[in-house]
């Protein structure tokens, strides 16, 4: 059942323009410069944990589901993230886990493909006083 890191890489970078941007502090997925998930490296995690971007109501629903593979600690509970145990996760969990990850963290920036055909629709904003 325990996740290891480089089935987290292949899952992870199975998304659209998602870089593996690792370093020797440890490993770390962007998608289009913006943090997706990465070891959860600050000394308030558990060991063997991935930190992994998603909104809070998100993260509500996955404490409450499932307390056992995920949690929160003080460090973290201001950012719209989780932890995850990676020895108590499923990899089905984790894959669904990233996909939302991947659409909250592609949602929130404009340079993604998703936020660049999103944002083509709006009307263009005018300036006042412009003719």
């Amino acid at each position: 059942m325990a996740v290891e890191l480089r089935a987290v890489r292949k899952l992870a970078l199975a998304l659209p323009d998602v870089a593996d941007v690792s370093s020797p502090r440890g490993v770390c997925f962007k998608v289009a410069g913006r943090l997706l998930a990465c070891e959860a490296i600050h000394a308030s995690a558990e060991p063997s944990s991935l930190m992994v971007r998603v909104s809070l109501a998100e993260r509500a629903r996955l404490l409450a589901e499932n307390p056992d593979a995920f949690y929160v600690t003080a460090h973290y509970q201001k950012h719209p993230a989780i932890l995850v145990r990676l020895s108590r996760v499923r990899r089905e969990a984790l894959r669904d886990l990233l996909g939302a990850a991947w659409l909250f963290v592609s949602e929130s920036s404009p340079t993604t493909p998703r936020a660049k055909k999103r944002s083509a629709h709006k009307k263009p904003r005018i300036k006042r006083g412009a003719a």
